[in-house]
C-alpha cells in the first residue's frame, strides 16, 4: 500500500503552511515553488484541502493559502482523509454489506486491528510536531560540514 501523489503534496503543502509565521498568506506558486510541485496539479490539491477545512483560499491582491486551524489541531489523517477520502485498508472495513464473508472471515479481525493501529498513529502525528522536527532537522542540516568536491 502506497500513498497516492497527490496526498503526499498535500502533506508538503499544509507542512510548508506550518512553517510560515502564524497567520500568514502564501501564493500557490510560493508553495509550489519551495516545495517543488507543479502549480497546477497543487492548485486542485489546495482546492480539496480548502473543502475540508485545513486551508482557506482568498483571491485578489494579498490573496494565497493560509491555515484554517492552528498546526497542532491537523494531523495527518485529516488531511489524508481530505484527499483520499474515507480510507480503507479493505472493502470489509467499510460502510454497507460489500463482503459476504465479513462475519465468518479471521482476516477480517485483522484487518480491523491494522487499520484501528495506523489511524491511531496518524491521528497522533500533528503537523506543530512536523513542523518542529522539520525546523530541528534544518537546524541539524545546517551544522553538519559540508562535503567537500
Amino acid at each position: 500500500m502506497q500513498i497516492t501523489r497527490a496526498s503526499e503534496y498535500a502533506i508538503r503543502g499544509v507542512l510548508d503552511l506550518c512553517m510560515q509565521p502564524k497567520g500568514a498568506v502564501c501564493l500557490l506558486n510560493e508553495i509550489s515553488e519551495r516545495q517543488n510541485v507543479p502549480p497546477s496539479f497543487l492548485s486542485k490539491i489546495f482546492q480539496n484541502l480548502a473543502r475540508a477545512g485545513i486551508v482557506s483560499s482568498s483571491r485578489g491582491t494579498g490573496g494565497g493559502f493560509t491555515l484554517l486551524k492552528p498546526p497542532e489541531d491537523i494531523n495527518l489523517l485529516d488531511v489524508l482523509e481530505a484527499i483520499e477520502g474515507q480510507i480503507e485498508m479493505n472493502v470489509c472495513l467499510g460502510n454497507g454489506d460489500v463482503c459476504g464473508n465479513r462475519s465468518v472471515c479471521p482476516v477480517h479481525d485483522v484487518w480491523r486491528e491494522a487499520q484501528d493501529q495506523l489511524f491511531a498513529t496518524l491521528r497522533k502525528q500533528s503537523f506543530a510536531q512536523l513542523a518542529e522536527a522539520s525546523r530541528r532537522r534544518r537546524e541539524e542540516a545546517a551544522r553538519e560540514p559540508q562535503a567537500s568536491d
